[in-house]
């Protein structure tokens, strides 16, 4: 199987759910109008230097983004260098046939600008959406990848599995321009993920949203030990992880706090977590905590020492958080990359 090489100069991102948010008044902004405001942040990123542009994938009421894809579409149409992917795609409640048909157009309009990373995602609405059975979670996702690690390569697939049909020498429309389609696996702390991932030559990709960054680091090691006894490339290790930038430290942190609490109080409901607190919050935004918030000094600095720490080749900062306003997100938007993108290469160059 073919597969990516190492990024050599770490490359900084930039993630979004489409998260509903707040108008000025406080008032929810509609779906179609999240989405209008999804693209205008795009666009704002590609011209700010900003790497890469995730854009992921959920089916409830506080998510505007459903269809990634063609959200990324409507993005390449208005962009011309920043590249574009889900973040992330859910594979097990999909058909890997038809997520490859819609990246490889996605790519093909983007000219060459599509990722896309795959995973199983933090929630599980898509499951009874699609008419899957959750007991079939680690098989469904086990097959699909299966399945998707041929379609990449953009050759005619002979395959067979046990949730769909078999393939025989069966050629997938639109055809890449450059294959094979650059793919990462998501993981969220699980070791069999991660020597999955190794397994098919793929890119790894960390969820980080609590606790300590540097405690990934096993996960890591893991990975680059699988793929030396598989006799693979050493291949690339991003992260994924939440922040915020506003001009000075306080000011990041005011403007997130109350949106913060308000997503991670509903979410918690449903999962049975206690509330956050503001203690907890402020723990999380210093030196040792998952949050990237501040300053784009202190934002810069954060994300120089995790690289160096994991040993990164990407860095993605999830940038909607909630009810954060568009004006917000979109000022932390021209901060991270005027500002923040410039620093962390300084950092990295001086380290």
């Amino acid at each position: 199987m073919e597969s990516q090489t190492a990024t050599r100069e770490l490359e900084l991102g930039l993630d979004t759910f489409g998260d509903i948010t707040a108008a000025p008044d406080g008032t929810p902004r509609s779906d179609a109008q999240t989405l209008r405001d999804v693209l205008e942040q795009a666009v704002l990123a590609d011209e700010v230097g900003v790497d890469f542009l995730g854009v992921g994938e959920h089916h409830r009421a506080d998510y505007s983004v459903s269809a990634p894809e063609v959200v990324l579409g409507a993005i390449a149409a208005r962009t011309s260098r920043i590249r574009l992917g889900s973040a992330v795609t859910v594979l097990s409640s999909d058909d890997p046939i038809r997520v490859f048909q819609r990246f490889s157009t996605v790519d093909a309009l983007s000219s060459g600008r599509a990722e896309v990373i795959l995973g199983r995602g933090s929630f599980t609405e898509s499951f009874p959406l699609f008419g899957h059975d959750l007991s079939d979670y680690e098989e469904l996702f086990t097959d699909k990848l299966a399945l998707f690690a041929e379609l990449r390569t953009g050759e005619p697939v002979t395959w067979s599995g046990s949730t769909r049909g078999p393939l025989h020498a069966q050629q997938v429309y639109p055809r890449l321009e450059n294959p094979p389609l650059p793919t990462w696996i998501a993981v969220g702390g699980s070791p069999e993920s991660v020597v999955r991932a190794a397994s098919y030559g793929l890119p790894l990709m960390l969820a980080i949203i609590g606790g300590d960054p540097l405690r990934f680091r096993p996960y890591v090691d893991l990975y680059h030990r699988a793929l030396a006894e598989m006799e693979k490339d050493v291949l690339p290790v991003g992260v994924h992880c939440p922040g915020h930038v506003a001009d000075t430290d306080a000011q990041a942190r005011e403007e997130l706090w109350p949106h913060y609490r308000g997503y991670v109080a509903r979410i918690g409901r449903e999962r049975g977590w206690p509330p956050p607190t503001r203690i907890e919050f402020e723990r999380s935004t210093g030196p040792d905590g998952a949050l990237f918030v501040g300053s784009p000094e202190t934002v810069a600095r954060k994300i120089a020492s995790t690289s160096k720490a994991l040993g990164l080749s990407r860095f993605d900062m999830k940038y909607s958080h909630g009810t954060l306003g568009h004006a917000e997100q979109m000022r932390s938007i021209e901060l991270y990359g005027t500002q923040v993108i410039p620093r962390v290469r300084e950092l990295l160059a001086e380290g």
